[in-house]
């Protein structure tokens, strides 16, 4: 089955967001150049030697440390992979526009392996005050909003927080970070939605409320009522936590020319907060009949890759594909029933038109 050549496409005129597509198929671990970049500000200029985190808020033990400082904890990695929370938003463009919001595709999603030091152990050092129950990560970048300049910020639960598998990443596929992913350090919250993994990091604060940093207050917000007076307000609704479960075809893409006969899809799917999926089934003719779809190799915080085959006849084709995780979290049949204000977090059936010949 023949693709298009892979290409970078840049979706704001400073070049900040950025995602390579069609995704190869067979490709688990996602090539550091080809991850997709997500940012709200320019890339800032930072000096390793002199960089350092702050640790305070609700803590006994308010502390900073540099790179070298790090190093004196245990060394981990994790195999994750992060999905911005745009992922698919060019589909609810169907039902009218977004304004302000970036048409992402399927693009913005990558596995990794990252590599740092485990966050839970640097809070113990901390001594986190009992009344502590959110993490507010805050970057080094300085992005202007409401006429303020601010570093991006986003908290998650302590308890996520203290699982063993979110890190303080300095590397990523045994190299050390690249500046547009977040050099020198960067959260890793495996199973969050990528805007939770704070890049540039710069200060760690303990809280007893969630961040009220703009971008966990007016942003990163599931809400499905406009707000009449301001259409692009989403301060009354969900904060956006755990990843759902979803499911992308990556070959054949988007009005794909096929031969008649049996045809291989492949694609990526991915279960709730590390889940193992329990199925994945593909439909060529958009929803109605559906076959299972071979599973690959499957890591706790990673997407599985997929691979099936359908019977195509001449005429046009949609390919539709749905995944059910161990827990029996499932996709929507419909972007009707996901869309939402600033087109975050579309986990409906992902579907493909192409053609037969």
């Amino acid at each position: 089955m023949a693709t298009s050549p892979a290409r970078r496409l840049v979706h704001d005129a400073d070049g900040l967001n950025t995602g390579t597509w069609p995704v190869p198929a067979d490709q688990f671990i996602t090539p550091a150049p080809d991850l997709f970049s997500r940012s709200h500000a320019a890339v800032p200029t930072i000096d390793p030697i002199r960089w350092r985190v702050v640790i305070d808020g609700l803590v006994r033990r308010p502390l900073a440390f540099s790179l070298g400082d790090l190093e004196r904890f245990p060394r981990r990695e994790v195999t994750a992979t992060l999905i911005c929370a745009g992922l698919r938003r060019d589909e609810f463009l169907s039902l009218g526009p977004l304004s302000g919001e970036l048409p992402w595709g399927p693009e913005p999603a990558g596995t990794g392996c990252w590599r740092g030091f485990g966050l839970r152990e640097i809070l113990a050092e901390a001594n986190p005050d009992p009344r502590a129950r959110y993490v507010e990560f805050v970057g080094l970048d300085q992005v202007e909003r409401q006429g303020r300049q601010f570093g991006f910020g986003a908290s998650i639960d302590l308890s996520k927080a203290l699982g063993a598998e979110v890190l303080l990443a300095t590397e990523l596929n045994g190299h050390p970070l690249a500046p547009p992913h977040g050099s020198p350090v960067r959260a890793i919250v495996p199973g969050w939605i990528g805007a939770r993994s704070v890049k540039w990091l710069g200060r760690i604060t303990l809280l007893a409320e969630p961040s009220s940093n703009y971008f966990q207050t007016q942003a990163y917000r599931v809400q499905r009522e406009q707000n009449p007076d301001d259409p692009r307000d989403v301060s009354r609704g969900t904060a956006l936590t755990s990843v759902a479960v979803n499911a992308v075809i990556l070959e054949p893409t988007r009005d794909q020319i096929l031969s008649a006969g049996p045809a291989a899809v492949r694609g990526w799917a991915m279960g709730c907060e590390g889940n193992r999926l329990r199925r994945v089934e593909v439909s060529a003719d958009g929803g109605r009949q559906w076959v299972p779809a071979q599973l690959g190799h499957h890591e706790p915080w990673s997407w599985t890759l997929w691979e099936s085959e359908v019977a195509l006849h001449r005429g046009r084709h949609e390919l539709v594909v749905r995944a059910t995780d161990e827990d029996g979290n499932s996709q929507p049949a419909t972007i009707a029933e996901t869309w939402n204000v600033k087109g975050y977090a579309n986990n409906a059936w992902h579907r493909v038109p192409i053609e037969v010949s």
